[in-house]
């Protein structure tokens, strides 16, 4: 079984300019405990394969509370690099 990380990403307003920011799944560090998912505002997160990641749908708002909230720090969100037109969940 391969395992995969899988990244989130959007713009969040910042004073005047745009910040594009992304979720980053460790999935390797991941025991699949659900505590991320349980706390996600926008139920954007599921465990599949005893392993949180991010549901198609991708709903996530980057508000940082699964990465606040998980014990075994497989989740974080991070500076992204590139332009703010694209939103995605990709494999590491």
């Amino acid at each position: 079984m391969q395992m995969e990380n899988n990244t989130g990403t959007a713009g969040q307003k910042e004073g005047s300019k745009m910040d594009k920011k992304e979720l980053i799944f460790h999935s390797e560090w991941c025991k699949g405990c659900g505590i991320c998912a349980a706390f996600c505002p926008k139920s954007a997160l599921e465990i599949v394969d005893g392993r949180a990641r991010l549901k198609e749908n991708n709903a996530c708002i980057l508000c940082g509370l699964c990465e606040l909230r998980c014990p075994d720090y497989a989740v974080y969100l991070q500076q992204a690099e590139g332009g703010l037109e694209q939103q995605w969940v990709k494999p590491y």
